[in-house]
């Protein structure tokens, strides 16, 4: 048990200097290196601490040089950036000027119900609202609103209240959610009806539909 207390002490000792270097980016900034950086040192502490034999000097050998492997990419990261891109990424953009990209949604391994999620915990809760989509290399989404959407102080403008209405997905990459449809009071032919005044005959030409109450329907094809 001593020799377990031993191995823990210089385990935090060694953790706690390399978080002091750059411990703030793999907390708050991580990509998908610090990520996988993180993991492994804690592997390392983990299985050595109970491998008995695994000496206290290996771990610390074995801590400090990945730690010093981690301090040199956070370096070259700064200075250059090609090295920037390599190790961090670049940011996707999944909608550009109010449009779903799809090709770039297949890129980052996404699909539309995701996509849709994703906006909803960034307090968007339709796409219709959205001029501008960035998925992260930390995987947090930046989202740039519409004008018309854009936050406002309703008492600025001496306006009523009105009353609040989630959007409802009706097709989603060409499948009709049959549902959702007869929750909002609609049937498929008032559907067929909405599509055909936006010179649309079949679900599958149309990658996302919703219905917002107020605002109506807003589509964009395939």
């Amino acid at each position: 048990m001593l020799y377990i207390t031993f191995k823990l002490l210089a385990g935090f000792i060694i953790l706690f200097i390399i978080i002091s270097f750059v411990g703030r980016k793999i907390i708050n900034q991580i990509t998908p290196f610090t990520f996988i950086g993180s993991i492994v040192i804690g592997e390392f502490l983990g299985t050595a601490v109970y491998e008995e034999h695994v000496r206290i000097l290996e771990i610390i050998y074995t801590i400090s040089f990945w730690g010093l492997l981690l301090f040199i990419v956070e370096y070259l990261d700064r200075k250059f950036l090609p090295f920037r891109r390599l190790f961090q990424g670049e940011p996707s953009a999944l909608i550009k000027n109010g449009i779903i990209d799809r090709e770039e949604l297949k890129k980052c391994r996404m699909n539309i119900n995701q996509l849709q999620s994703l906006l909803r915990q960034n307090g968007t809760f339709s796409a219709r609202e959205v001029a501008y989509c960035f998925l992260e290399s930390n995987g947090s989404l930046s989202i740039l609103k519409k004008p018309k959407y854009q936050q406002t102080i309703i008492e600025d403008f001496n306006l009523p209240e009105k009353p609040v209405y989630v959007p409802v997905t009706l097709i989603s990459d060409g499948k009709v959610l049959k549902n959702e449809l007869k929750n909002i009071g609609f049937d498929e032919t008032w559907l067929k009806k909405q599509l055909a005044m936006h010179n649309i005959s079949k679900y599958t030409d149309v990658f996302l539909a919703e219905w917002l109450e107020g605002e109506g329907i807003f589509i964009q094809k395939c």
